[in-house]
């Protein structure tokens, strides 16, 4: 299926959000819960599968379902539509955390890029979300971040969401090595591993943990500045901590 051709722009900042410009009979899919705005002729609803095959029976919804299952996401998308007979009509989608909305074009990037289980934010209807699972299994069940991936087909626009300032990299038989959680996505020509970080000494000591994702080969790669996990772990760190009691309560 031919994905929707579909305009946008990108509001803000630090805190991102994107507005997608749909014409008559237009539809984009999103994230469950990420929508923050929508005009008064766009429609929505909940469905089961990414719509990118209108043929798919229920056994299909079902297994494509199912995979997203698998990354911990919903087994569901809401698909808004500019349901009026004329004029655009605008929606927009959020992140939920702060930090930047990435425009893919997936006809100029090979049709196909792989990325974090949490970044998809929302895309043309047409796009498939699917799974893409990391081939070294050992490493990656116990490198957290790094072991299930979702994969973007298509040939129109995807939006992903990335933590804090996004680095883009073009690697030409090269090697990068990236903290886990810092990796955003990649284009499918990208040869993806995760691998220990050093000796005992570094994962123990080091603080940069103990897995790293190494991407090989001629591509492009994305990084993220703050995983939304680090920021997590830096808030539950300073939080208060005991009973509750104010200070100077006796």
């Amino acid at each position: 299926m031919k994905a929707h051709e579909i305009d946008y722009k990108i509001i803000g900042h630090d805190m991102q959000l994107v507005e997608i410009e749909l014409d008559p009979e237009e539809t984009v899919i999103a994230e469950a819960g990420s929508m923050t705005y929508m005009e008064q002729q766009i429609s929505f609803e909940t469905k089961m599968g990414d719509g990118s095959d209108p043929d798919q029976g229920i056994f299909g919804k079902m297994f494509s379902a199912g995979k997203r299952m698998i990354t911990g996401e919903s087994v569901f998308t809401t698909h808004f539509t500019n349901s009026g007979s004329s004029g655009k009509q605008c929606v927009a989608f959020a992140a939920p955390y702060p930090g930047t909305v990435m425009p893919l074009d997936l006809s100029q990037l090979g049709g196909r890029i792989i990325c974090q289980k949490d970044a998809f934010l929302c895309a043309a209807l047409g796009t498939k979300l699917g799974v893409a699972f990391n081939k070294k299994l050992g490493t990656g069940l116990f490198g957290g971040e790094g072991f299930i991936l979702q994969k973007l087909e298509g040939d129109g626009l995807a939006f992903i969401q990335a933590g804090g300032t996004v680095v883009e990299k073009q690697l030409n038989g090269e090697t990068l090595r990236i903290d886990t959680g810092c990796l955003v996505g990649f284009t499918d020509d990208i040869d993806y591993s995760i691998e220990m970080s050093g000796g005992l000494k570094s994962m123990v000591f080091g603080g940069e943990g103990i897995f790293l994702a190494t991407l090989t080969g001629t591509g492009t790669v994305w990084i993220q500045s703050l995983p939304f996990s680090r920021m997590a772990d830096r808030i539950l760190e300073h939080a208060p901590q005991g009973g509750g009691k104010d200070q100077g309560e006796d």
